[in-house]
């Protein structure tokens, strides 16, 4: 294909592209795609509806359908699309058609069944999962990890206190420091002995802090059989009114899926009924977050309707709109009235930091995010519109305050790096600690680069850390999306846009990365397992938003080449007729290795940025 032929078709995917993600806004201006992670979610919805016994034979029948329609043809399910079979996750799958009444010789349960059992039964799932199944009698509560309410009683500089854990798990870990005090049971209709194998749980052990905390917990399991008993009920209190005072004007903690329902199976065994207006708005919200179609019914793990707004308005500038078009105008109207004014855990740590910046979701306003905001003061900042100005200064404040004493940034909090509670036999799934990150302080850097007077100390410290942080390879780790690509995506670009030359060893390193890792196709993938498996790192079946990330990086680069040009040509040849793309394959990241996402709007904003951008560096105005 000719330059002009390969800038023609270019053009052409690109104004679709634009078209399509301009007639998916919202009349309010904002844009939110969905947030699709795994079938836990809507297994754990059935067994908090079923504990509060308020389950629905629709609700049940329809998220029964959802649940079918993941499971693979082994009789498994999995975290992500393509991934290796999860134990948990089929456990708590099998679980949730147990109460939807599929018949246990059905031969899709047959097959869960042989895979659950062949992997060492619910005594190797996860704790949260045994957690789920004590609650209905399923498993003892007393072959469970400790985790007692005192906890509430530690002072935020001693060790494992709350606030040393990541803010997702606190919100997490405070309800369920009451659920595991109050050991409730309430009884299924069933039993699971099917999926009983009679063998011992796999403990941690040994010498080092693992042997630590294993002892320590018998010791914990000893207090539990007599607490003290004033101690005990005035930390459970304390518990209760923490959660109480973090509920979102949506309903919701935190706007995710975890700590909500474990707060509302909290309070409920705190004395909170039904009817209590606390619980009716959290069950309530959840509605929002209930997705219904001809595959069923499924839940959101979180919604993103600020990320995904300020993704879009990016695109949608680096595609040529203007920032006067109703997308754009009306989007900034909406992000403006977004921004958080008041207070939040995250000032537990930064006392003295005046409040600014956006969250992730519609309504989790006490815990507005780093990379939120980052990206946000990009889009608001490129428009030019001057009653942005008040609410980028507050951001670039409060965001620049949040920087840890390393100079990097991580997502909701400073310096929770604490990595004692990581030790923990209780946590054996997931993130549960907040570190800074390469691709969040990226963000931070492209934005300070865009706003702060040039030389700036934050600016200089935060290209410092990203400088220590690449890997020996020349990429960088992404924390928040899949997974080197995604890192190295970021940083290249915010490198060059806080003055690092181009031709510096940095970056060349990262090209050199980026264009070893090309699939035969033209196109970049980077499979999720790559978080716990090197031998994945860079290799992974073509995405669009992963081909998107190292094209950015590549243009940002200034690399005009083959290479570049195959990228394009990939994207534009992988089009959909409506101006999309397909993107089976999940390339958001929650918790590295446990948790996954498909963001579905990523595989358009992405190519959108990566089009536009390749346009302007051939010297076309996109």
């Amino acid at each position: 294909m000719s330059t002009a032929d390969t800038l023609r078709s270019t053009r052409l995917a690109l104004d679709a592209a634009r078209d399509h993600l301009i007639g998916l806004r919202s009349p309010q201006g904002w844009w939110k795609g969905e947030l699709q992670t795994n079938v836990t979610m809507d297994a754990e919805d059935l067994l908090l509806r079923e504990f509060l016994g308020i389950r629905a034979k629709d609700d049940t029948a329809e998220a029964a359908h959802w649940i079918r329609s993941e499971q693979r043809a082994d009789g498994t399910w999995a975290t992500f699309h393509g991934g290796p079979p999860d134990l948990s996750t089929t456990v708590e799958a099998y679980t949730a058609l147990r109460l939807a009444g599929d018949p246990v010789e059905a031969a899709h349960m047959r097959a869960a069944r042989s895979f659950v059992r062949e992997s060492g039964g619910i005594e190797s799932a996860r704790v949260f999962t045994r957690i789920w199944l004590a609650m209905f009698g399923q498993w003892p509560w007393e072959r469970l990890p400790v985790l007692p309410p005192e906890l509430m009683f530690l002072p935020s500089w001693f060790p494992l206190n709350v606030y040393d854990w990541a803010c997702w798990a606190r919100q997490t870990i405070v309800p369920l420091t009451i659920v595991s005090a109050r050991r409730p049971v309430r009884p299924l209709p069933f039993d699971l002995a099917e999926l009983r194998t009679g063998r011992p749980v796999p403990r941690r052990g040994g010498l080092g802090w693992d042997g630590f905390f294993h002892g320590l917990d018998r010791l914990l399991v000893r207090y539990e059989r007599r607490p003290v008993r004033g101690l005990r009920e005035a930390a459970i209190r304390r518990a209760a009114e923490w959660i109480v005072a973090r509920q979102e004007a949506d309903g919701s903690w935190g706007g995710i899926q975890p700590p909500w329902v474990y707060s509302l199976i909290a309070l409920n065994l705190s004395g909170y009924d039904l009817d209590h207006p606390i619980m009716r708005r959290g069950l309530r919200g959840l509605d929002r977050f209930t997705i219904r179609d001809e595959r069923g019914r499924r839940l959101e793990a979180c919604q993103s309707p600020v990320w995904d707004t300020a993704l879009a308005v990016n695109a949608l500038l680096d595609a040529g709109v203007s920032h006067d078009h109703p997308a754009v105008a009306e989007a900034v109207d909406w992000l403006l009235e977004e921004e958080i004014r008041g207070p939040g855990d995250w000032a537990v740590r930064r006392p003295r930091l005046a409040p600014g910046g956006w969250a992730f979701e519609f309504d989790n306003d006490l815990y507005p995010d780093i990379d939120d905001t980052a990206e946000v003061v990009l889009a608001l900042g490129r428009t030019g519109r001057p009653d942005a100005r008040p609410a980028i200064g507050r951001a670039v404040r409060w965001m620049t305050g949040m920087a840890s004493r390393d100079g990097g940034f991580a997502a909701f909090d400073a310096d929770n790096t604490r990595t004692l509670c990581t030790k923990l036999p209780f946590c054996d799934f997931g993130a549960v600690i907040d570190p800074p990150s390469a691709d969040v302080t990226a963000h931070v850097v492209e934005a300070l680069a865009q706003e702060s007077p040039p030389g700036s100390p934050e600016l200089r410290r935060a290209v410092l850390w990203l400088l220590k942080a690449q890997e020996p390879d020349g990429s960088w780790f992404g924390r928040w999306g899949a997974n080197h690509v995604y890192g190295t995506g970021a940083v290249v670009p915010a490198l060059v846009a806080a003055g690092v030359r181009r031709d510096a060893a940095c970056v060349r390193r990262a090209v050199a990365w980026l264009e070893s890792h090309r699939n035969e196709d033209g196109g970049w993938g980077e499979d999720l397992r790559s978080y716990t498996d090197p031998a994945w790192i860079g290799r992974g079946a073509s995405t669009p938003s992963q081909t998107a990330w190292a094209l950015m990086a590549l243009l940002a680069a200034g690399e005009r080449s083959p290479v570049v040009d195959a990228g394009v040509r990939w994207l534009v040849e992988h089009q959909r007729p409506d101006g999309t793309w397909d993107e089976p394959h999940f390339t958001g990241t929650g918790f590295p290795g446990d948790f996954s996402i498909n963001y579905h709007l990523y595989r358009l904003v992405f190519p959108v940025n990566a089009l536009g951008r390749y346009l302007r560096a051939c010297g076309q105005a996109p």
